[in-house]
C-alpha cells in the first residue's frame, strides 16, 4: 500500500471465495481518497486482505495525482474532502481510463448526489458509515445485480456509534462543538464517548 498512515488497525479477514467477477480484467489496483485518517487507515487494510494493491490518497489534490501517476482498475473516492470535492477525481479516473469502477462515499447521501456521482461515471454511490463488505461488494457488483447483503453488517447502535464518533472528529474532538452539532446532551455524549464501541 502506497502512502498509507502508519497506525495499525484490525482488518477484517476476506473469505477464499471473494474473487473477480467472469469479464473483469485481474488488474486489482485501487485508490482509496478519503480524509478521515481512521476510516482510511481500516478500509486500506482490509481491502488489501481482499487482494487489492491499494493506493491511499487524502485529499483531491493526492488523488489526482495518484491518477497522474497510472489510472487505478478500482477507486473508492469519498465526496467531501478539505481541499474540494471528490468528484473532481472521479471525474479525472473516467477521463483517464474509462473502464475503471469507481465508488462514490458521502455522509451526505441523496438522489442529487447519486445522479451527478453516475453522470460523472460512478459505477455506484454509498453512503457513510459504511464498512469494507459493502464496498468490496459494491465494487464487485455487475451491472445489474445488487451488491451483496453483508455476511456481519454493522448493528443501529455501531451506525450511531460511528457516526457520534465522525462528527467529533470533525469538530476538533471539541465535546461541547459536537454536541451542539447533533443536538446532544453533552454528558449524554460524554457518556457514549466513554464506551467502547458496540458491536
Amino acid at each position: 500500500m502506497k502512502n498509507a498512515p502508519p497506525e495499525p488497525v484490525n482488518a477484517g479477514k476476506a473469505s477464499e471465495d471473494q474473487g473477480v467477477p467472469d469479464g473483469f480484467l485481474p488488474d486489482r489496483s485501487l485508490l482509496i481518497v478519503d480524509d478521515d485518517n481512521t476510516f482510511l487507515t481500516r478500509l486500506c487494510r482490509s481491502m488489501e486482505t481482499r487482494g487489492f494493491t491499494v493506493t491511499a490518497a487524502h485529499s483531491v489534490a493526492e488523488g489526482l495525482a495518484a491518477i497522474g501517476e497510472g489510472a487505478p482498475a478500482f477507486a473508492v473516492i469519498d465526496m467531501r474532502l478539505a481541499d474540494g470535492n471528490g468528484l473532481d477525481v472521479m471525474r479525472e479516473l473516467k477521463a483517464k481510463r474509462p473502464d475503471a469502477r469507481g465508488i462514490i462515499l458521502t455522509g451526505y447521501g441523496n438522489i442529487v448526489t447519486a445522479v451527478t456521482a453516475v453522470k460523472l461515471g460512478a459505477f455506484d454511490y454509498l453512503a457513510k458509515p459504511v464498512d469494507a463488505d459493502e464496498i468490496f461488494n459494491a465494487l464487485m457488483a455487475t451491472r445489474h445485480d445488487k451488491a451483496e447483503l453483508p455476511e456481519n453488517p454493522m448493528s443501529a447502535d455501531r451506525v450511531r456509534w460511528e457516526h457520534i464518533q465522525r462528527i467529533y472528529e470533525l469538530c476538533g474532538r471539541n465535546v461541547s462543538e459536537t454536541a451542539r452539532r447533533l443536538n446532544m446532551h453533552r454528558r449524554t455524549l460524554q457518556r457514549i464517548l466513554a464506551k467502547k464501541a458496540p458491536r
